[in-house]
């Protein structure tokens, strides 16, 4: 019984400040749609069953059965996951990942934002987002293009704080790609209506 309100509460807290920050950034809408699927039995199920609240329980399932069907399911189903966005290469026969568009981009840097406070509790400060991505393996899996947009966003986090950035992401038509080491090296080349 503890796992099933461990798990729920934990994906709606997350839910919920991702639909916060999505008001903030000026994607509200899109954000009232976030995450919806892992209310599913195919995602929820396995959450419970894996729950620790210390990782993603989609961990859980891959230590247990070597992939994670509710990791499969819901990168499928949901747009702000660089891995919704891969493509098979009719020229190198190859699955390719493909550019993100600037939305869902905005979603996924919500989402992250998001996912370290709920998984860093007080140890969270706006470098935990930035930090995550320099030490995951995302780089290699996503375009160049969608890192640096990723990357431009999350150092102006660390750099400026949550809502200085969010407030500049409902300005910005488009993302600006990263092209320095700082988000005030290249505030400059932000496109704004």
């Amino acid at each position: 019984m503890f796992r099933i309100f461990g798990h729920f509460l934990t994906i709606t807290k997350h839910r919920h400040e991702v639909v916060r920050l999505c008001f903030r950034a000026g994607i509200g809408f899109q954000g009232l749609f976030h995450d919806l699927s892992k209310y599913s039995p195919t995602e929820f199920i396995p959450g419970v069953r894996f729950y620790t609240g210390k990782e993603s329980p989609n961990n859980g399932e891959r230590r247990s059965c070597g992939y994670s069907l509710a990791w499969m399911h819901h990168k499928g189903r949901n747009k702000h996951h660089f891995e919704y966005w891969y493509d098979y290469d009719m020229v190198t026969k190859k699955i390719v990942p493909v550019d993100m568009p600037d939305r869902y981009i905005k979603e996924m840097c919500c989402d992250r934002i998001a996912a370290s406070k709920v998984y860093n509790k007080e140890n969270y400060t706006t470098k935990s987002p930035l930090n995550y991505l320099q030490k995951s393996v995302a780089r290699e899996k996503m375009t160049e293009t969608t890192y640096r947009k990723l990357l431009y966003l999350l150092t102006m986090l660390a750099e400026k704080g949550e809502k200085e950035t969010l407030k500049r992401m409902r300005q910005m038509r488009e993302i600006p790609e990263a092209v320095a080491n700082s988000a005030s090296d290249i505030e400059r080349n932000v496109s704004c209506e």
